[in-house]
């Protein structure tokens, strides 16, 4: 996680350093410069420089982060913060059912990852976004951003496993982690059941290749548990249609295909591990794992709920349990 934590220091020296900067490579018109003098600076082997220049594209003007992340900061509740962030084939818009019951007590900031529906696909970097830890940059910098200094953060699927990076290199930003449906790997291994074999996921993206909006049908209600009548399903398979299909398939390959599980020990923030008792996508027995193996305190709490997406499809059932978490610090 060395990587991460250079990185992270790259953009933060930039932030600092060049508030003013004038040149913007995300969402105007230099962007295609850049690019082309990135491709260049490939061609000429300057790998080292590429990386740092695709971080500091992403963050070299104040609000590039906000517009590029439809950032909202919600409520006038009290001086804690809550983060929400959604997973795959969703958007900021999962969060409906909880957010009414936050706006009271706390200041609630929501963003898209970015390959969201909701996002510009031209912002979309394939390589940046390759590994998680892409994702782990951007969610440092929106908190830089927004000026947050201490957070609770809410991460479901995927982007709970993006807040554990993140706070890997920042554990001040975070009191404690609330992940849903989390996995540090979906592939089965010696001594470990992640719930798919390689050949599960091979046709899983060969599906996704052929005929996106097929599979969009007959992901959904797999993901959510129900039928294509339920409204849960038909808001999930929205979601996931709006999402641009080759941006769909890179992102699901990169979640898919992920390892996380020899940085779990350097994961000392407290976590709390909420999951359904049923789910097509993460086994019970992960959560388990991720208790087991995780560097600081963490507790589980397996729901009578059914999907991978338990907050949007079983509100009166997860809800409750959510603010229990995020309000007592269970894993203490």
């Amino acid at each position: 996680m060395s990587t991460l934590f250079v990185s992270y220091s790259i953009i933060e020296s930039s932030y600092d350093n060049e508030n003013n900067i004038k040149r913007k490579c995300v969402g105007d018109s230099r962007t295609t410069s850049c690019r082309r003098k990135r491709k260049e600076r490939s061609r000429r082997g300057h790998t080292n420089r590429r990386q740092e220049c695709s971080n500091l594209c992403i963050i070299s003007k104040m609000g590039i982060i906000e517009e590029a992340h439809n950032v909202r900061v919600l409520g006038a509740g009290g001086q804690q913060t809550i983060v929400l962030a959604h997973g795959f084939g969703t958007d900021q818009s999962v969060w409906k059912h909880l957010i009414p019951h936050l706006l009271d007590d706390f200041k609630v900031v929501v963003f898209d990852n970015m390959g969201a529906g909701t996002t510009n696909p031209d912002y979309f970097d394939f390589e940046r976004y390759s590994t998680l830890e892409g994702y782990a940059y951007d969610l440092l910098a929106i908190l830089q951003e927004l000026h947050i200094t201490s957070c609770i953060f809410v991460g479901h699927s995927v982007s709970a496993a993006i807040g554990a990076l993140a706070s890997i290199s920042r554990p001040d930003l975070f009191t404690k982690i609330v992940m849903i449906a989390a996995s540090p790997r979906y592939l089965n291994d010696v001594d470990y059941f992640g719930g798919f074999e390689q050949e599960d996921l091979n046709q899983l993206f060969e599906a996704m290749r052929s005929n996106y909006k097929a599979w969009c049908s007959g992901f959904a209600p797999l993901a959510v548990g129900g039928d294509m009548d339920s409204v849960a399903v038909q808001e999930f398979s929205r979601t996931l249609f709006n999402m641009r299909p080759d941006i769909a398939l890179s992102v699901a390959q990169t979640i898919f295909q992920s390892d996380l599980r020899q940085i779990l020990n350097l994961v000392t923030v407290p976590c709390h591990i909420i999951q359904s008792m049923k789910d097509l996508a993460v086994p019970v027995m992960v959560s388990e794992y991720l208790h087991q193996h995780l560097g600081g305190e963490s507790i589980v709490e397996v729901m009578s709920s059914d999907g991978h997406l338990p907050q949007l499809s079983s509100p009166d059932i997860v809800i409750p349990v959510l603010l229990k978490h995020i309000r007592y610090n269970i894993a203490t």
